[in-house]
């Protein structure tokens, strides 16, 4: 079974490494997709954010996932990738409540059902934050992987 997490990971924090290590074990296959959406500005360019995950996973010898860019609707993309069930993390009931909305409308589209995996010790943390205690020079290192934390201050360090 190949699964399909798609979301901006705009960063890609501890809690989504989380769920991919959980999935990892789950799937024969896991997909990341970071997809990209025309009404959001990215914080962080989805190019360098693929590099980044791409040396996350194999610093994590995690070698059954795959990372892609997609500007399409996500039902679609996970098709194109053979993808036999979509994945997403659970902070909370109110994420619970959000995502089952979602996974209904993507069944009835595509066929393709929603597999949760629960956040856990990552249960409190969202990109938002890591990208505001970013934003104001706060330490962040142990809220996203090396590698994305190695492009976040590379970053810092150009502006």
């Amino acid at each position: 079974m190949i699964g399909f997490y798609a979301g901006s990971f705009d960063p890609f924090t501890n809690g989504h490494l989380s769920i991919v290590k959980k999935a990892s074990k789950c799937f024969e296959k896991v997909i990341v997709g970071i997809g990209v959406n025309p009404e959001k500005k990215p914080r962080i360019d989805k190019d360098k954010m693929k590099i980044a995950i791409e040396q996350t996973l194999k610093e994590e010898n995690i070698y059954n996932v795959e990372v892609v860019l997609y500007t399409t609707l996500t039902i679609n993309e996970a098709k194109k990738h053979n993808a036999n069930i979509l994945i997403r993390g659970l902070r909370n009931g109110t994420d619970y409540q959000y995502e089952e909305n979602i996974a209904s409308i993507n069944e009835v589209h595509s066929g393709l059902d929603t597999c949760y995996f629960r956040a856990g010790e990552f249960g409190h943390l969202s990109s938002s934050v890591v990208m505001e205690l970013y934003n104001y020079n706060e330490e962040i290192k142990n809220y996203v992987p090396r590698p994305v934390n190695e492009l976040l201050e590379n970053l810092r360090k150009e502006k």
